[in-house]
């Protein structure tokens, strides 16, 4: 029934971005002016991870990704892109001091996959995002999220290291704040014989 729902979302075309506000009640923020990025371009099967924030005063620049390689065996069970990895620094310290002296967030990973190299914007800070997701394969293998893109306050794209099954969506909004400072994700637990797809969606934070 979930794979059915899924695919419903996708045909009627929730291809559309959203920015939320969060109100500053939130007890599991300490960031003032706080807005999630969301991206309905997504499957849903799994439950919503933990929220992790960059550190006061620290933003994303960079990310990592856990990905599991495809492989394509008639019984292979692909899950693609896992896990998302954001990477945060002080602004006001330099970019390259920023760099050697980061903090690492991460919301929920699935089981399966190495985490790549990290990318860094070559100036700026991550400001939006799009996914490639495939949608539901019926009783074919499912992957859901396979590969995911940032956009840098300063115009440039990063595309991760992840898989090429599926389709881009469209990128989120832009933060109203300053940039990008927190990720939660969706992840499907292990379905022990069944299909497994991990990573399904992501929302990331804005921060002034």
């Amino acid at each position: 029934m979930h794979h059915f729902i899924s695919l419903l979302l996708f045909i009627i075309g929730l291809h559309v971005s959203i920015q939320s506000f969060i109100m500053d009640s939130d007890p599991d923020i300490n960031r003032k002016n706080r807005w999630w990025l969301n991206v309905y371009y997504a499957t849903n099967w799994g439950s919503w991870g933990f929220k992790d924030i960059c550190p006061n005063g620290t933003y994303a620049a960079g990310f990592s990704l856990k990905v599991e390689q495809l492989s394509y065996g008639f019984w292979d069970d692909n899950t693609a892109l896992n896990g998302i990895r954001l990477h945060c620094i002080d602004p006001s310290k330099g970019l390259s001091s920023s760099y050697e002296n980061y903090a690492s967030v991460e919301s929920e990973v699935g089981s399966w996959g190495q985490w790549t190299k990290i990318k860094w914007c070559p100036s700026g800070l991550l400001t939006a995002f799009q996914l490639r997701v495939e949608s539901s394969q019926g009783i074919e293998d499912d992957t859901a999220v396979n590969n995911i893109r940032f956009r840098c306050s300063r115009g440039s794209l990063l595309e991760g290291d992840g898989t090429a099954w599926g389709e881009w969506g469209y990128m989120s909004t832009t933060c109203k704040g300053k940039a990008i400072c927190g990720i939660q994700t969706q992840v499907e637990e292990p379905q022990g014989m069944r299909d497994d797809t991990a990573l399904n969606d992501a929302r990331m934070l804005c921060c002034d």
